[in-house]
């Protein structure tokens, strides 16, 4: 990748990493259990990741997601950089540009990370035990669920009217 790209790589990773941050607060639920919030900051992350591949992805998904938990949901942040931008690296990294199958294949395995993410570390690392780690599961669901219904339909759309040197 050239100096201009890698520039133009970053670039586009902040502006998404805004717009996953502005998608994630839009609606938030909060979820007593965890003290979390379920949101559809997802769809973003997955448009991001499957559309333009893992670096972009990883840190629009890291990066947005996590500066949205740290407007109201501060302990979360750390983990949601880490979880998220795992999860939009992943996607992208399976996503290969063309094929719908891949794109699939990339957000089930991100929606596996993500859901198997937040339940290890509200589980574990955030101390709330599993009882209520299993609780927000159904909520990790819809909002994986929701980066599938939107972002899959508006990737494939938008593949094609997007300049090939951005994807």
């Amino acid at each position: 990748m050239t100096k201009s790209g890698a520039a133009g790589k970053l670039a586009l990773a902040a502006a998404l990493a805004a717009t996953t941050a502005v998608a994630t607060m839009m609606v938030r639920v909060p979820i007593p259990a965890t003290n979390g919030y379920l949101n559809f900051g997802d769809i973003m992350v997955f448009t991001s990741a499957l559309l333009f591949g893992r670096l972009v992805g990883g840190l629009a998904g890291g990066i947005g997601s996590a500066i949205a938990d740290m407007i109201g949901y501060p302990p979360f942040a750390p983990y949601t950089l880490l979880i998220k931008g795992l999860e939009g690296f992943v996607a992208g990294s399976i996503r290969d540009g063309k094929s719908n199958r891949r794109d699939f294949l990339g957000w089930l395995v991100g929606a596996i990370v993500m859901v198997s993410g937040y339940f290890l570390a509200e589980a574990y690392a955030l101390g709330l035990g599993i009882p209520a780690a299993v609780g927000e599961v159904p909520f990790n669901i819809v909002q994986v669920l929701s980066g599938a219904v939107v972002a899959i339909p508006l990737t494939r759309g938008l593949r094609n009217r997007i300049p090939k040197i951005l994807i």
